[in-house]
């Protein structure tokens, strides 16, 4: 009989505890403490390959009668303009290459994610129109990862160098982010 009665006892606690848990989808809301937000600056090289043994953006998809064109990249940060200078990152995303007549740009979906360093395991990420043809331009960070949690910034961007036949480009990267 004692047996039964635990039983009965711990499935009310079982069946309250449940009823109770439903109930709470959320945690009680806190105030922030904006004192904690952090600024950095980054300075990188981004190196595009389109053509060759081992291109590093792909199209994958081409609109038909249109110059619209889907690239997935994975391209390489560096730390200077020199293809054989030390990868810290790599930027991993989309880009969709559109426009008509003059207006000819680029809308970028992408994680530039770093591997070694401070940052490491931390990445921040552009989703922007960047007009290609402008020598200098800006892009906006909507987000982040790791040490950029929460980033917002922007990205200030240099054409190195643009191979018009192959689409081969440098760009130079210059990154304020605003993180937790």
């Amino acid at each position: 009989m004692e047996g039964k009665f635990s039983f009965v006892w711990a499935m009310i606690l079982y069946v309250i505890m449940i009823a109770h848990a439903q109930g709470n989808y959320y945690s009680e809301s806190i105030p922030a403490d904006y004192n904690q937000q952090k600024i950095t600056n980054l300075h990188f090289f981004f190196h595009e390959t389109v053509n060759g043994k081992h291109p590093s953006a792909v199209p994958i998809a081409q609109a038909k009668n249109s110059t619209g064109t889907l690239f997935a990249i994975n391209d390489a940060l560096r730390v200077g303009v020199e293809p054989t200078s030390q990868v810290i990152g790599r930027a991993k995303g989309l880009y969709v290459i559109a426009g008509q007549g003059d207006d000819f740009s680029l809308v970028m979906y992408v994680d530039f994610g770093f591997i070694t360093g401070n940052f490491n395991g931390s990445s921040f990420i552009l989703c922007s129109e960047n007009p290609v043809t402008e020598t200098k331009r800006e892009l906006a960070v909507v987000d982040g990862r790791g040490q950029f949690k929460m980033a917002k910034g922007f990205a200030e961007l240099y054409s190195r160098y643009f191979n018009v036949t192959t689409g081969d480009a440098i760009v130079e990267y210059n990154v304020t982010l605003f993180h937790h």
